[in-house]
């Protein structure tokens, strides 16, 4: 019996995971305490997704566990001992502002809980491939520095710059620059994830996201801008656009082709290593150009305002290079470019708001 353990279960990324490796034949333990609800309120709430879970994927087994519980963790890898076959590590405190609101629990969450993750991990399945999903959120704002030319809906970077074609690479610092207090907790978990490759021995991996999106993300105007946009453009509520004048660039990568990384980097591990993971130059969009498309599948016209406030470290252009990875994994490549991207949002959207 192989068993793949992944946290955050019931999350964006957790759920797709779940189901690629037990489509792949693997027996999956899911871990969430749905503290999504925690953070953002009852509408983001994952439980309709652990429930959608357990119903259609054959031999799903749900731990409702935190990942801080040292000693529930710890007990959960020591049963299933050697059968660990891979860890897929999602669970986290995602958003920038909520961090700020109670940095104490966003740190034990993001650093601690990874630490206990990578600990259960050493002493029970060293050799399990450990798939952290970072963010690109390590960087700060020092993306903030690049030489940005203005647009009509967009900010761009100068077509002179060497990241101009492709993106940013692995290459750019971490160092002194403005993380946010969300940033800070994931550097912390993000160099951990590092340092037990490299000091022990075990096959991890960074992930770097971009912006993670897909139609099973159940999205706030804390997190998952996207998924909260095309509900606001659905339903009518009302938007906030925050600073650089809404032309501010995101690559934004379906959790699909994220998870399809995550397979193939288990498929053959390199310890301690770091790859960007975004939508690239293949998908992505500035806000004006996301909302132009909302109301494109929609129809009408979005109810939204500007705040010229922008959340603090934000990016005001962010596009992922993933050439790195895409040496190492040749056969990876992206399905979903944007507009995919969004009619699938808004057709899961529709189902699910009447279903509600």
């Amino acid at each position: 019996m192989s068993i793949a353990i992944v946290t955050g279960s019931a999350g964006l990324i957790g759920s797709e995971t779940v189901r690629l490796f037990a489509a792949k034949g693997l027996d999956v333990v899911g871990i969430d305490n749905n503290m999504r609800q925690y953070f953002f309120g009852s509408t983001a709430s994952t439980e309709w997704n652990r429930d959608m879970l357990r119903r259609e994927v054959r031999g799903y087994r749900h731990e409702a566990l935190d990942i801080r519980d040292q000693e529930g963790m710890f007990r959960l890898f020591a049963e299933l001992g050697k059968d660990i076959a891979v860890v897929v590590h999602c669970a986290a405190q995602p958003s920038h502002d909520w961090a700020a609101s109670e940095p104490l629990t966003d740190f034990t969450i993001n650093a601690n809980g990874t630490l206990v993750m990578l600990e259960a991990a050493r002493r029970h399945c060293p050799m399990a491939p450990f798939v952290f999903t970072s963010t690109n959120k390590v960087y700060g704002d020092t993306p903030n520095r690049l030489p940005l030319v203005e647009g009509q809906t967009r900010w761009e970077l100068d077509p002179a710059h060497a990241y101009s074609a492709h993106g940013i690479d692995e290459s750019m610092s971490i160092d002194t620059t403005l993380h946010s207090v969300f940033g800070a907790s994931k550097v912390a978990a993000d160099v951990m994830v590092q340092e037990y490759g490299r000091y022990f021995g075990m096959p991890t991996v960074c992930l770097r996201g971009g912006c993670l999106t897909g139609p099973n993300h159940s999205g706030t105007p804390l997190h998952g801008f996207l998924a909260y946009l095309v509900q606001c453009a659905i339903t009518g509520q009302p938007y906030t656009v925050l600073g650089y004048k809404g032309k501010q660039v995101r690559d934004n990568i379906h959790a699909h082709d994220l998870v399809n990384m995550i397979w193939h980097y288990v498929q053959n591990p390199r310890p301690g290593e770091v790859y960007n993971a975004g939508g690239g130059r293949f998908s992505n969009c500035s806000m004006l150009e996301a909302i132009a498309i909302c109301e494109g599948l929609t129809g009408k016209p979005m109810c939204w305002e500007y705040n010229e406030t922008n959340r603090i470290g934000d990016h005001i252009w962010w596009i992922s290079d993933t050439r790195k990875f895409q040496r190492d994994y040749p056969d990876w490549k992206q399905e979903y470019p944007i507009e995919r991207i969004f009619a699938e949002i808004h057709d899961g959207l529709k189902s699910r708001l009447r279903a509600a």
